[in-house]
Parts: structure tokens; sequence; C-alpha cells
């Protein structure tokens, strides 16, 4: 298979051509890809410089020169303004239900929504259907993350989970906030609108035009209801369905999340479990030690029950900072690493999706081989079949210009009838016949076989009345089907060249701006390492005291540990 190009398609000043519907099985994968989002469009300026994911509770620079916007929510979002979407307070409530939850408040500008852990939950596999080549942010698991609270019997009501579900539903939102493509779908609006209903968004397009099935439909819009019948005529294969031309760079891709996943997700994830544990259960051995020694330091007198006290308030405040210490370990390790392995997660799913449409694109095009094939062998049925029937016509041509005439028939028979007649009065009509078979005589049939038989001439006529008429029916629905099969096959060659440029376009973005802040952000904290205290001092006059910077001391200062 060819290679695909990179097309951007957060670029909107790339010209992009309509797919159209062709009757050849030759598609160049190569040519542009169909229009993305054709009821959803993006600005013409929409701000690619902005880095995705970006980090949803930090603010940063938001240019837009969006003019046509849909609502009021829209026109906020791409204001140009520093916009933070903020989730203010979690509130337990039973209205229309029969039970409580907690409900989180959404502030967005003057707007105030109210909505359920479900109903983000919603939002996201929604926006999953809406846009199948596009990472959607996560959302916080249903179970706490990597079951560090500590209460467990009562989740629904545990404080420290709560907090950290605000948290992350707060960076989902302002990840889709700050997406190219993501801040321009009404739905999300919509969601950050608390005059509408979340019901009734889902039971109004373009939710309720989703299909069953998001492989037979446009991966660019899967909601066009105008979109070609060829579609139904498309495999629907699994995501273990091998390929017979793969794409490298997927494979990379994918060989490359899953060991990232594993890693993440296995050995990082546990002992992060275990570090955050350890700590809580050291927080809370303190907080039980500082009020024993207080309750103790009351039934002494003296000097012993100050420094009782002043003991238990040691423990008082080595109980706060650890506190301290493990909220910012939970928000600035253990939370973005869970974020990470749910990316992870996420990006097979995008790659599995990519991978699909590339096995449908090859099964179409082995039912089309299959259909031709099939085409070939009815035609060439219905070649010998007339080659046959010409042949029978000529033969019944001669044989009636063989026939006798009837008056030279009447004479035969007359003659015959003679010879007969000279035969029984011969001596030679006295022997006996000839010993072998008399052609003239037929077996006798089981009885009940005239009955099978006409039977069977019955069933026979009723299945195949006129074979030819069978035969070219056959032919007409044969090239029907290709001819559905070649627009099919065009149509999935298209979806997945821009699966494809999508998929690898949100990838790229992805990685370049994920791991640019993360790098950064190290590179930082690495400058803020003070020197070994071994190291061999840098004169002044020395080039490397500018040049080399720290990395020269850091040579000299090992080098001095070694002994060199």
């Amino acid at each position: 298979m060819d290679t695909f190009e990179d097309e951007n398609p957060f670029d909107q000043d790339a010209e992009h051509i309509s797919s159209e519907t062709s009757s050849t099985s030759k598609v160049d994968l190569s040519a542009p890809s169909s229009p993305p989002f054709p009821t959803r469009q993006l600005s013409p300026s929409s701000p690619l410089s902005r880095p995705f994911p970006s980090p949803g509770s930090h603010r940063q620079p938001q240019m837009s020169f969006k003019s046509d916007f849909c609502c009021a929510r829209d026109r906020y979002l791409h204001s140009g303004e520093d916009v933070e979407i903020l989730i203010t307070d979690a509130q337990k409530t039973s209205l229309n239900a029969s039970s409580p939850y907690i409900t989180y408040v959404i502030k967005t500008g003057n707007a105030e929504a109210h909505h359920r852990y479900s109903e983000f939950e919603s939002l996201r596999a929604n926006l999953v259907k809406l846009y199948p080549t596009i990472i959607i942010p996560p959302i916080p698991s249903k179970q706490t993350i990597g079951d560090y609270a500590v209460k467990q019997a009562k989740a629904k009501e545990d404080a420290a989970m709560i907090a950290r579900r605000k948290r992350m539903l707060q960076t989902f939102l302002n990840r889709i906030a700050r997406h190219p493509i993501l801040s321009n779908e009404h739905v999300y609006h919509r969601f950050l609108d608390g005059e509408v209903s979340w019901t009734e968004v889902l039971n109004s397009p373009p939710l309720s035009l989703l299909p069953k099935n998001i492989l037979k439909a446009p991966s660019h819009n899967p909601t066009d209801q105008n979109a070609s019948p060829a579609y139904a005529a498309l495999p629907n294969p699994s995501a273990a369905h091998p390929l017979r031309h793969p794409d490298q760079r997927f494979l990379d891709s994918e060989s490359f999340t899953n060991k990232f996943a594993n890693h993440v997700s296995g050995p990082m994830e546990k002992v992060t479990r275990r570090v955050v544990k350890r700590w809580a259960d050291h927080a809370q051995d303190h907080a039980d030690l500082g009020a024993a020694l207080n309750g103790f330091s009351l039934n002494e007198s003296g000097a012993l029950s100050g420094a009782i006290e002043k003991t238990g308030q040691a423990a008082d405040a080595t109980y706060m900072s650890t506190s301290k210490l493990l909220q910012e370990l939970e928000q600035n390790w253990a939370e973005p690493l869970h974020e990470y392995s749910q990316f992870a997660s996420i990006i097979k799913k995008l790659l599995a999706y990519r991978h699909q449409k590339h096995v449908q694109y090859e099964m179409t095009q082995d039912g089309l081989e299959s259909k031709r094939e099939q085409l070939e062998d009815l035609e060439r049925s219905e070649r010998e079949a007339r080659r046959l029937e010409e042949a029978l016509g000529r033969g019944r041509v001669d044989g009636t210009q063989s026939m006798p005439s009837p008056a030279e028939g009447e004479e035969n028979r007359e003659g015959d009838a003679m010879h007969t007649r000279e035969d029984e009065t011969s001596p030679s009509s006295s022997l006996p016949p000839h010993p072998g078979p008399n052609p003239a005589r037929r077996r006798a049939k089981p009885p009940g076989m005239g009955f099978l038989n006409a039977l069977s001439y019955t069933i026979h006529g009723m299945m195949d009345v006129d074979p030819e008429s069978a035969r070219r029916n056959s032919i007409t629905k044969t090239r029907e089907t290709i001819s559905q099969l070649e627009d099919a096959l065009h149509l999935s060659a298209q979806d997945l060249k821009y699966s494809s440029s999508t998929i690898q376009a949100d990838l790229d973005r992805f990685q370049r701006q994920k791991n640019l802040e993360a790098w950064e952000e190290a590179k930082k904290e690495i400058e803020k390492i003070p020197e070994h205290p071994n190291h061999v001092p840098i004169s002044p006059q020395e080039p490397s005291a500018e040049g080399a910077g720290s990395s020269g001391a850091r040579r000299d200062s090992m080098a001095t540990v070694n002994g060199r």
C-alpha cells in the first residue's frame, strides 16, 4: 500500500478536495482526504500554537479570530482572552433521583451549570463517537484513582475523592476548551450552558443521529445523513484482524504505545500506590500520636505536662506537613501518572479504529476481486450457452432439410410391412429368438418410481424454470454488486486516508507538546539541584565557567568522587 501523506487536518489553510464516488477500484490513496467535519467547521485561524493536551488548571494565552459563533458559550471560549473553566463546588442532592448523588458546579464566564459524574462520562463517550480520529481527553475513573483513597466503604462521600474528581474534571473541560477542533463543538457548548437539560441534548441532533456502528459511517462526519449508501456494503472487521500491507508508522506507534502503557500502568503506578499509601499511614500515625500526647498532657502537671504537650504539638506539626506533602504528591505526580496511563489506553483505541479502517479497505478489495472473478465465470458460462444454442439451432435446420417427404415415408412403411409378412412365412420364422437382450423391450419399473420422477421434475421446474433467465439475472446482480463495491472501496480509501492523516497529526501534536512541557519542567528542576560538595571549584578564568556550566561541574564532581 502506498504511504499516506501527512495532511494536518488542524491546518485549515490547506485545500481539501471532496470525496467523489466513482466506479473504479483503483483509488489514489495519496489524494487529499475528505473535508474534515463539514457540519462542525473550524475557524480559519485556529490557534495551532496552543499545546495539546494543555494543563487544564493552568491558564494559557488563547488567541482566536473566529467570527461565526453558534452561541454565547462559543463566543466566550473564542473571545481571545484567558479562558478558564472552573468547577467551584460539589454539592450533594437528590433532585429527580431516588438516592442522593454529587453534582459539580461548572463556572464558565457568567454561566453556571450543574452536572453529575455520569453526565461527564456521557459527554466524553459521545465526543468519542462524533470524533473517532481525535484524542479525547480522559476523565477520572469511576473508582478512586489507583485505590489511593483510604475510605473505600463510602467512596461517594469521600472528601478526598470528590476533591480529586473536581480537579480532574476541570482539567478535562479546559483541555476541550483549548482544543482547536473540540472547542467548536456545540454539544460541548450546551454542556456548559446551565439552561439546557443534558437529556434534551442526548435526544437531539447531532447525538441522536449517531450510527450504531461508526465503522460504517464517514470518518470525518459520522452523523452525515446524506452519506452514500455504499457505506452499508463495507465489512465490519475486528481489531485483531491482520493486515496484508500495514503502515510502518502506525506499527511503530502501536508498539511504543503498548510498551508505554505496560510500563506506566504496571510498575510505576504500583510503586506510586504503595508510596502514597505508606505516607498516608505515616501521617495518620502522627495524627493519632499527637492526639494521644495532648490528652496525656492534661493528666500531668508541671514541667512534665509541658514537655508532653510540646511533643504532641511536634507530632501534630509532622502530621500537617506530611499531609501537605501527600496532597502535593497526589496532585503533581500520582494524578498526572494516572492520566498518562489513561491517555495510553485512549491512543490504543484510536490506533485500533484506524487499524479497522485499514482492514475494512483490504476486505473491500478482496470482496471486489471475488465478485469480479464470479462475474467472469458467469459471463463465460453465458458465452458457452449461447455457442451451444447456436450449434443446436444449426443442427435443427440441417435435420429439417434432410427429413423425407410424406409420400416417401408412406412407401417405406408399406415396404417394411411386406418384408415382415415374408419373414413370418419363411422357414427361419420357426427358429427360437436370439438369446441376447431385445432392444425393443423396456425393463419394468419398480412400483412408485413414476411418481418420484414426476415429483422430481416438478420440483426442478419450480426451482429453475428458465436456466438462461436465472443466469442472466445473476450476471445483472453481480454487476450491481461490483458497482456498489467499487463505490464502497473509494469511500473506504477516503476514510482510511483521512483517518491516517488526522490521527497522525493528533499523535504528533500530543507527543510534541506534552513531552516538551514535561521535559522543560524537568530541566528546570534539574538545574535547581545543588552541586556535589566534593567537586573541584572552577576558577573564573576557565572558559568552562560559562560555557560548560553545571554539566562541567558535575563531570568534575564525579571525577572527584571516583578518585580520578
